[in-house]
């Protein structure tokens, strides 16, 4: 997958790889594992309602940077999703916002920033958070205010569900770890597929060529 085909800059390449490997080290001995173990001990059904829950405490950003791209419709959806799971749903473990044919929408601030201009970003690896882009990472600071589990007063609690959420995000990924293993050089892997996704969602917000294959639309 040629890096000109996704508009990737990797000026900082020889730092990026190095982080990647220590990323994926980590990865290997801990979060691996763990995602693994989860998969198997946790019911399908508990883990859906898992996802369900931290996908919908991500709604309210959602909505948000919406608003802040100008998207007021889409916006107003995702307040709508968060309020209906929230409620009906119970705290976001069920998913009756989809049936009431509430799109789910996911955007961020990094989203935002390429919507008002910075839409050319060096590719940053981040330590333990992998692919990102240096106007990514002021997206993810600008992103943490509007993170209902911020507001969590008990460091406990806080810190568990964080935890939680790290998981099921890693167990997501179990999928494609097969196919990083069988290919020489992982990281070309990640940056190019991370970088086509991620330029896909922000030319949807910008309103230009928005085509990506299927298998990326995930």
């Amino acid at each position: 997958m040629p890096a000109g085909k996704v508009g990737i800059y990797d000026p900082w390449e020889r730092y990026n790889r190095k982080m990647h490997r220590f990323n994926i080290a980590a990865d290997r001995s801990v979060a691996r594992p763990v995602a693994r173990a989860y998969v198997k001990v946790v019911p399908a059904p508990v883990r859906s309602g898992v996802s369900n829950f931290f996908d919908n405490l991500g709604q309210p950003a959602t909505a948000v940077n919406a608003l802040l791209q100008g998207k007021v419709k889409h916006s107003a959806q995702a307040l709508g999703r968060f309020v209906v799971n929230s409620t009906i749903g119970v705290a976001g473990i069920f998913d009756p916002a989809s049936r009431m044919k509430l799109p789910e929408r996911d955007e961020d601030f990094g989203q935002t920033l390429a919507t008002w201009g910075w839409r050319r970003s060096r590719y940053f690896e981040l330590p333990f958070f992998g692919p990102s882009t240096v106007r990514d990472a002021f997206g993810i600071a600008g992103d943490l205010p509007l993170q209902p589990l911020s507001y969590v007063e008990a460091d406990k609690v806080r810190l568990g569900l964080k935890a939680i959420g790290l998981i099921d995000m890693r167990a997501r990924l179990l999928a494609f770890d097969s196919l990083k293993d069988e290919v020489i050089d992982d990281y070309l892997l990640v940056r190019d597929t991370w970088s086509q996704h991620r330029n896909f969602r922000i030319k949807e917000d910008t309103g230009r060529d928005a085509s990506l294959p299927d298998y990326l639309k995930e």
